[in-house]
């Protein structure tokens, strides 16, 4: 047994997998095996790890899966570095047996408890994992979720504070219409502690096309409040949205220098990146990027340049910069 797909695959447990950190997405058994071959690099990279969520429920355990959240080391290609994964696999096969069968009681304390790969996700990540995941088990949503759907609504009766988190998330994995078309006309008028956790949550490719109108107006708002924290918040929303028109909306965004603030290019770095698999989008973000002194250039662009469709344009484009240019003078900086 040479990988955790084996393990997997010996198991006889039902094995879910999840993207964690860049985004929170559904994970394939084949792409997680071809990563752990060494055959393609992990195909969103955050912090230069690849971290993940393992669900594995066994027939014979409950209807509660096990869930193991990692991040493995990868190296400048993008690809495993799998001494990490090789240390974990073998603590993994001293606490369950080679035979991978589930344990007598629930998860083993020894086998995450100071373990250098374990990862401890952020709470929206979290509950947007978990929603997820009941789903995938054919589990009900949170008791939460219809409240958070009558609040969003715009039920008067219901006040932001009985909102939970993991309502919110339960929500967002599977909205309703009716309640889009509610919240679409009432999106500016929510009170922070409920719009900045929900952006938070959509980041994720979560984000209704019925919305993203709605959210380009409060993105105004917050502008012209200079409100930065809501304005980050809903621009990472709209940019986890993978539709071609929030693309040409980027591309006119990335002309207006008055919204270049670090966190807003950070935002557009961590969630958008799918955004900039065009080489004018992707050409105008490096300059704009280079020209930013608030920020550390060379750790936002060698963690894009681990993402597979990008390393190449980006490599590309640093190569040919004039030297000139605020990307040119980055690149002769980072080579002294």
């Amino acid at each position: 047994m040479q990988t955790l797909s084996d393990f997997f695959a010996q198991s006889g447990a039902e094995v879910a997998l999840a993207s964690l950190g860049r985004r929170v997405a559904p994970l394939t058994r084949d792409t997680f095996e071809a990563f752990e071959r060494e055959r393609q690099a992990w195909p969103l990279p955050w912090n230069a790890q690849a971290q993940f969520a393992c669900a594995l429920r066994w027939p014979a355990a409950g209807a509660d899966p096990v869930v193991w959240f990692l991040a493995l080391p990868l190296d400048e290609q993008g690809m495993l570095s799998p001494a990490s994964r090789d240390a974990f696999l073998e603590r993994l096969l001293l606490t369950l047996g080679a035979s991978g069968e589930a344990p007598d009681t629930a998860t083993p304390d020894n086998l995450m408890q100071d373990n250098p790969v374990a990862l401890e996700p952020e709470l929206h990540q979290r509950a947007l994992l978990h929603a997820r995941l009941s789903r995938h088990f054919a589990r009900p949503p949170s008791p939460q979720r219809a409240l958070a759907a009558r609040y969003l609504a715009g039920d008067a009766e219901v006040h932001w504070q009985l909102l939970g988190l993991q309502g919110l998330a339960d929500w967002v994995v599977a909205p309703d219409p009716a309640t889009c078309e509610a919240l679409a006309a009432r999106l500016d008028q929510l009170p922070r502690e409920v719009l900045i956790p929900l952006c938070y949550l959509m980041e994720h490719g979560d984000l209704p096309a019925s919305l993203h109108a709605p959210l380009i107006a409060c993105l105004e708002h917050a502008h012209e409040a200079q409100d930065l924290e809501r304005y980050c918040a809903l621009l990472r929303a709209l940019l986890g949205s993978p539709e071609a028109s929030v693309s040409a909306w980027l591309g006119q965004w990335l002309e207006r220098d008055e919204l270049m603030a670090a966190d807003c290019l950070v935002a557009v770095a961590a969630r958008g990146w799918h955004h900039l698999e065009d080489e004018g989008r992707l050409t105008r973000f490096l300059d704009r990027l280079a020209a930013s002194e608030q920020l550390h250039f060379r750790r936002v662009v060698r963690d894009l340049a681990l993402i597979p469709r990008l390393r190449l344009p980006i490599l590309m484009m640093l190569r040919q910069a004039p030297r000139e240019s605020a990307l040119g003078r980055r690149v002769a900086e980072w080579n002294v």
